[in-house]
């Protein structure tokens, strides 16, 4: 983003120095020079080789921000490093997992990029914990989980970076049965804006975790490792029903009262638009115990599909068959060319035929709704700061890039707020938009005035400032 986004950072004192910075190093050079000689992974400047791959994040419509510098972190100590040149030198600063934020704000022009991707290591834990490094992805995450019998709820993107998802809340196929992949948080390592590397815990600091179970990325410090309660991996009955795009309003129908009706074990989606009329998921168990109950939603629907499989298979190649099979293939594609922003379903749609017409008024216009209920509406608020449990789902409104981003935005935020206007102003953070009307009451609801409460207390001083920022 442009610089006005963290300016005035007004450090000057507020953070301890963390170790003396030599004046010189051999060969000389400036702060950027000394900032090198700590780290022990990279740091890539502009002119430097490889700068110019590694400054670029999933979507390329923010291929215009320049930082001054992209440090790829080998460690936590190289985390602390960047924090306290950033304190110091008073410039923006911005942590990247994945690269996936909708907004761009895993990348900061003229600024510092704090790349935690080699920080990825998967560790198996006594009595099935997982240790996962903030850098990780979910495509290695599920085959390291896989290899000891271990699964997580998490996301279908395999590309997606694990920090980015959980801090966010992360919805994915398993969250009726297992909760959002925030809820399975334990613990995590976190660098503060003080430059110091800390245990956050229940026992160690209650307020901040669970502020970074569901309070967005970016906001708070930096998480370099997550540890993370798992379920021992289990055969899965995955499904996709393809009905004719005349169909959508009556799947909508019948979907919002069959899906809450249904046991946790149960999670399905749908995918909407002027082509589609698409509904996906999986059942923790077997093809014999799920196909009743797609039968179910067939009855009530009143259409044949006009495709239907079902297939048991383990975790992995579950996981693996939704990234591959995605209804919106740009999401898993190597680059990401279009917008997208959200709303809650807060409660079930009045008119069907209505929301069919909206969701189908653009061709190129998709939306994906992911359901909630189950284990993600029994978390108490006191657990996580995820304010959204009671919503019957969410929908995510997609658009390429067709006609140009201004034209493709305005096309995606017309939905938008006419979903508003019958649902409330309620979106979810990890599909940040970054025209979203009163973000901070539509993302973070009730839970907002706290979080800003911690968000003073953890950084006081606005270093991880940022447009839609908590510290703002």
């Amino acid at each position: 983003m442009e610089l006005d986004r963290r300016t005035v950072l007004r450090l000057a004192g507020a953070v301890p120095m963390m170790a003396a910075v030599p004046a010189a190093i051999p060969g000389g050079g400036g702060p950027w020079e000394r900032l090198r000689a700590r780290l022990t992974g990279e740091l890539f400047r502009p002119g430097d080789p490889g700068y110019d791959e590694k400054r670029l994040g999933f979507f390329s419509l923010y291929d215009h921000q320049m930082p001054d510098g992209v440090a790829v972190c080998a460690n936590e100590d190289d985390v602390r490093h960047c924090v306290d040149f950033a304190a110091r030198k008073r410039i923006p600063l911005a942590a990247r997992s994945g690269g996936h934020s909708y907004a761009g704000y895993s990348i900061v022009d003229r600024g510092l990029v704090v790349d935690l991707s080699r920080l990825n290591a998967v560790r198996i834990l006594p009595g099935g914990r997982a240790e996962i490094g903030a850098g990780a992805q979910l495509g290695p995450v599920y085959e390291a989980l896989a290899a000891a019998g271990r699964a997580l709820p998490a996301g279908s993107c395999p590309q997606v970076g694990i920090a980015g998802l959980t801090l966010g809340g992360g919805i994915g196929v398993l969250a009726r049965k297992y909760g959002l992949t925030c809820d399975n948080v334990e613990s995590v390592r976190f660098v503060g804006a003080d430059g110091k590397a800390c245990l956050v815990s229940e026992e160690t600091a209650p307020d901040l975790l669970w502020a970074l179970r569901g309070g967005g990325g970016g906001n708070f410090g930096i998480v370099t490792s997550f540890t993370f309660r798992t379920a021992a991996a289990r055969t899965l009955a995955n499904f996709n029903l393809v009905f004719p795009p005349a169909a959508l309003a009556a799947l909508v129908a019948a979907w919002q009262e069959w899906q809450p009706a249904m046991p946790d074990e149960l999670w399905a989606g749908m995918g909407l638009g002027a082509a589609a009329a698409n509904c996906g998921g999986c059942f923790v168990g077997s093809a014999a115990q799920v196909n009743p109950l797609l039968d179910d939603l067939v009855r009530r629907v009143g259409v044949q599909p006009l495709e239907r499989e079902v297939t048991e298979q383990g975790h992995l190649a579950t996981m693996r068959t939704f990234a591959q099979e995605s209804a919106f293939p740009a999401a898993v594609a190597q680059r990401g060319e279009y917008v997208a922003t959200s709303r809650m379903l807060t409660h079930p749609v009045p008119d069907p035929d209505a929301l069919a017409a909206l969701l189908a008024s653009d061709p190129h216009l998709y939306s994906i709704v992911d359901a909630y209920g189950g284990a993600i509406a029994r978390v108490p608020s006191s657990e996580s700061c995820f304010p959204h449990r009671s919503a019957l789902g969410s929908v995510q409104i997609i658009r390429g890039l067709e006609g140009g981003e201004a034209y493709a935005r305005q096309v995606i935020g017309g939905v938008r707020d006419e979903l508003g206007r019958e649902y409330g102003q309620a979106g979810y953070v990890n599909y940040i938009d970054p025209e979203m009307p009163e973000w901070a009451k539509a993302y973070y609801g009730d839970s907002l005035p706290r979080l800003r409460r911690v968000a003073r207390k953890y950084d006081p001083d606005g270093l991880f400032s940022f447009e839609q920022g908590l510290a703002r």
